[in-house]
């Protein structure tokens, strides 16, 4: 018998849900409505007892003190229309699961074969909504169409008794699998025709390749043998679109570029991520000799450096900007569930320990109207914290680290980085753990959730700009509860020994995750038919590249197989056998017996042809601007401090738990009132040990408007620099670069790619410059190279941004350092040099300007000064610490003072700059690598020790009095209290 049982809060109990959707619906859909209340429904289908079922409905399903419940009668009264959301049939349905668990609990008994509980929720909407808007609702707001079905109901529409919809949604329909040949000996336009309406986003040349590969005699030869006709079939053809994307292939940074100069010299590169980012790594390793720390780079899931002798750090960070433009809840939330793959499929697996993630949005403020197809960036904003709220806080995994970063160019496309550190063994069952190696006759066994219709053209759909022609299909939907069981499974399979290599489904689906993994063997033999589907009626191709999620590949001896097989089924985690890895020098699928895919391993890695891509560079023409003296730089200061890009972030952070797994030590926010802004996080993963992983970042796109070149420099040092502002071991530090570009190739939809291609080859120059100064190796990354919108005419391109990563160690956290000033009386000394450099800067912009002085590293200065702060450090020497960055001086006082609660006085004139400036330049200017410290009266000859023959600067003292005041030599320039500039700090996002 099918039980419904509907859960609903008590009359005099506000629906804080309801109200969220009603508000959103209003913000996003423009639909003002009088009121929304929601249901939970729980419909059970086993033979239970009224008692049991009775027991179950007034125990687990509900709150007795805010909820009532009603079991199979009418619960919902008092709306003009019902929509009621659940899954669809084969959806992971973990509530459901739970409760499921729950009831067996009660009862002490298993449910049967077939038996389950299946969870929904109803939406009571009342107001002038009719039909029409209420599908817009359901379809445009509470539900994914991917995932859930809806029912729209009116009240007649319900039985009055049972409170059962008397209509029954329709499910998604049993299409009968098809392998179809596609025939590719046709003209040019029709080769484009197929490439563009089948979304492989593969060029004229790519298309005429695989012209080429299937017309040779020899090819068809095999293919003959293999029960194949002459013509790809769809299933190869996606695979190899799949592996050919830019998204999986990294084209551009491959390519072959021809690059010129302002100076007219001219200069071949071959493959930018070879001969800058492979090649920074290279030469700092040789440098380090018997000091290099990394383990393994470039070739897995993460990068793995020494954390001590017993273990290692894995760290990752991913992108998922155009899923999270046309699904901002679902594309985020596969971001950081995906990249929590990433650290677990590093070598024989490891241990999550933290999250951070990077935002990059227009304003959510925005009044200007937007494009088809684009969302508001209120809506984007919303739905991406939301998505990694959900993903991290469900996972167990803390939020240590992150930025908001705002521009209007953002609305194209937004930019979500998510990112991963995990810590595993140094040896593993008598081997490095990072090492892995798939064995001929080892069983490909996927395990986790099951594949849908989510994430359909994923990769290559993320290797184009976003157009009309974009699919909602490419999203996938992100479930962290089902991966937290599968991680768990795989931590003990690991320790076992049970398999021989693993790594995430990702993008691509199967078609990358064993296609790669077979490169160890030669080949792979793969039966799609066995694969298990959250519903029926997928094509063969669609199981293959499907990006659905919290599926992880291994290759399983066959000696191990059925007791990893078995451990699954005790820890309730999916896992299918798919067949085997081979020698044969083929990737060879199979449906229902049937060859449907037999394709040489060489040509699928092998075969997509190098770009090559003309880049030329023109500096800019800029001037700095001519700008009168502010008349009040308090006003000018409150104003900088409410702007988007510097203003307290504080109502995202506190959505992330940051203090699950107990080892949080330098946590997001701090000081006096735990609302001060963090430089960095400091986290502590081993309890039997007080040394720490330190993670930081450093991002600053306003500065590529000037040149891309000084944004990459300076994105390197401000994560470098907020990595030692909390005590971060500069000589034991790695990091990541992200790359988020828009489209470098010249066409038509691109007349400007010369340049653009310039800007990235200006980045990787100082990519490969500044690290190699600095002796930081990088140890992975990604790129992100079509972040543009065009539909029609109009086209929105993000500006070039680098996130530049860093993670690393300190010996002991605690001597961690904070950024909030801490007792009166403490000096303030300012780290660095002050220079003429507005240019891109945010005091720059509030007056509407651009400026030309860019700001400048110096790297061997920098190391130099970093150096001698972790010595200051290590003493004991350092009260307080915080890098100065967007904002600059005035910005890093401000920020100082209210966040510790005491205030500061401060002399411009002490202010170690390089030539006379203006005191705006020196409050505003975002010249690099300078930091404020504050140190004990007593520890002063001793901190002023270690930096000799470098720039440390008495220039103030923390005082009782909550005022910050500035002054320039005998006059006052700003006296404000901290108060009132730490209001104007918060209050520009506190209700978001």
């Amino acid at each position: 018998m099918a039980w419904r049982v509907v859960v609903g809060l008590k009359k005099d109990v506000k629906d804080a849900r309801g109200m969220r959707v009603q508000r959103e619906i209003r913000e996003h859909l423009g639909i003002e409505l009088e009121d929304v209340r929601t249901l939970d429904v729980f419909t059970v289908d086993a033979q239970l007892s009224d008692e049991e079922l009775e027991a179950a409905a007034s125990g687990p399903f509900s709150d007795p003190v805010i909820q009532e419940y009603a079991v199979n009668h009418l619960l919902a009264t008092d709306f003009d229309v019902l929509i009621e959301v659940g899954f669809r049939p084969g959806v992971t349905d973990n509530v459901g699961r739970t409760a499921r668990e729950a009831i067996q609990y009660i009862t002490g008994r298993p449910f049967r074969q077939g038996e389950g509980v299946y969870t929904s929720t109803q939406y009571l909407l009342r107001g002038a909504v009719d039909r029409e808007s209420a599908e817009r609702i359901a379809a445009g707001f509470l539900a994914n169409g991917l995932i859930q079905r809806w029912t729209i109901l009116t009240a007649s529409e319900l039985d009055p008794k049972t409170g059962v919809p008397i209509t029954v949604p329709k499910v998604v329909s049993d299409a009968r699998p098809e392998v179809r040949p596609v025939d590719l000996d046709v003209s040019d336009d029709e080769l484009l025709r197929i490439s563009r309406e089948g979304m492989l986003a593969l060029s004229l040349e790519e298309m005429k390749k695989l012209q080429a590969y299937v017309a040779d005699p020899e090819v068809r030869k095999v293919r003959k043998a293999a029960g194949l006709g002459p013509d790809l079939t769809d299933v190869e053809l996606e695979a190899l679109a799949q592996t050919w994307s830019e998204h999986c292939k990294h084209k551009i940074f491959s390519a072959r570029i021809e690059y010129e100069d302002e100076n007219g010299n001219r200069e071949t590169i071959d493959s930018l991520f070879k001969t800058y980012i492979v090649g920074a790594t290279r030469e700092i390793r040789r440098r380090m000799g018997e000091k290099d720390f990394c383990l393994s780079v470039f070739k897995d899931n993460a990068g793995v450096i020494e954390f001590n002798a017993d273990w290692s750090l894995v760290f990752k960070v991913e992108t998922h900007n155009s899923p999270s433009a046309l699904d901002p809840y679902g594309g985020a939330l596969t971001g950081i569930v995906g990249v929590n793959r990433d650290g677990v499929g590093t070598g024989m697996g490891a241990r999550l320990i933290f999250n951070t993630d990077v935002f990059c949005f227009a304003s959510p403020f925005l009044e200007k109207p937007l494009p088809p197809r684009l969302l508001h960036p209120r809506r984007i904003f919303e739905g991406v914290v939301e998505g990694v709220e959900h993903g991290g806080n469900k996972s167990g995994i803390p939020t240590v680290n992150g930025s908001l970063i705002f521009d209007e160019r953002f609305a194209g496309k937004p930019l979500v980085y998510c990112g991963t550190a995990a810590i595993m063994p140094r040896v593993l069952n008598g081997k490095p753990a990072h090492e892995k190696k798939v064995r001929i006759g080892d069983h490909i066994v996927m395990t986790g959730g099951r594949i849908g219709k989510d994430g359909i053209h994923g990769a290559t759909f993320s290797s184009e700009e976003l157009h009309e022609g974009s699919p909602v299909t490419a999203v996938q939907i992100g479930d962290p509860i089902t991966q937290k069981r599968m991680f768990d499974f795989l931590n003990i399979a690991r320790d076992r020994g049970l398999y021989s290599s693993i790594t995430d489904n990702g993008a691509g689906g199967l078609s990358s995750s064993v296609g790669e993994m077979a490169e160890d063997t030669g080949g792979f033999e793969m039966h799609l038919d066995r694969a298990p589907l959250k519903y029926p009626g997928l094509q063969p191709w669609e199981i293959l590249i499907s990006e659905a999620q919290e599926r992880m590949t291994l290759s399983v001896p066959p000696e191990n197989l059925e007791e990893f097989l078995r451990l699954a089924r005790e820890m309730d985690v999916e896992a299918t056998d798919l067949g085997v890895f081979t020698d044969s020098g083929y990737a060879h699928c199979l449906y229902e017996g049937l060859t449907v895919a037999y394709l040489s391993m060489e040509f699928l890695h092998e075969g997509v042809p190098q770009m090559v891509i003309p880049a030329r560079w023109e500096p800019k023409d800029l001037i700095e601007p001519a700008i009168e003296t502010p008349a009040s730089l308090d006003a000018v200061l409150e104003a900088l401090l409410g702007r988007l890009n510097i203003c307290s972030k504080e109502s995202v952070v506190r959505r992330y738990d940051h203090e699950v797994q107990a080892g949080t030590v330098i946590k997001p926010l701090i000081g006096v009132a735990n609302d001060g802004p963090s430089d960095a996080a400091v986290f502590r993963p081993l309890f039997d040990s007080f040394e720490g992983v330190v993670v930081s970042h450093g991002i600053c796109p306003s500065y590529s408007d000037i040149d891309t070149y000084h944004m990459m420099a300076c994105a390197i040092d401000e994560g470098l620099r907020n990595y030692v502002a909390v005590g971060g071991d500069i000589g034991h530090v790695a990091g990541l670069d992200n790359f988020c570009w828009c489209d470098p190739v010249k066409s038509d939809k691109t007349p400007d790619g010369e340049y653009k291609a310039a800007q990235l080859v200006r980045a990787n120059k100082a990519l490969y410059d500044t690290c190699v100064a600095f002796g930081v190796p990088l140890i992975s990354g990604k790129d992100s190279m079509k972040n543009d919108y065009q539909i029609g005419d109009t086209k929105i391109s993000i500006p070039p941004t680098v996130l530049f990563s860093v993670i690393g160690r300190i010996d002991d956290v605690r001597r961690a350092v904070s950024m909030d000033v801490k007792r009166p009386g403490d000096l303030v000394y300012l780290l660095g040099i002050t220079r003429d450099e507005c240019g891109g800067s945010e005091y720059y912009s509030w007056l509407g300007e651009l400026g030309k002085n860019v700001p400048k590293v110096d790297a061997p200065y920098a190391l130099r000064l970093y150096r001698a702060l972790n010595a200051a450090q290590n003493e004991g020497l350092v009260a307080s610490c915080h890098d100065l960055s967007d904002g600059g001086l005035g910005v890093a006082l401000a920020e100082k003072a209210f966040a510790g609660g005491f205030g500061i006085r401060a002399d411009l004139a002490r202010v170690t700059a390089d030539g006379k400036l203006r005191a705006d330049t020196i409050l505003f200017s975002e010249s690099q690598s300078r930091l404020l410290v504050t140190v004990r009266p007593e520890n002063r000859v001793r901190f002023e020790a270690q930096f000799a023959g470098l720039d440390a600067a008495l220039i103030g003292e923390v005082t009782p009095s909550p005022q910050l005041w500035i002054s320039d030599g005998g006059r006052t320039l700003i006296q404000s209290d901290i108060n009132t500039l730490k209001e104007a700090w918060q209050a520009p996002l506190r209700e978001l």
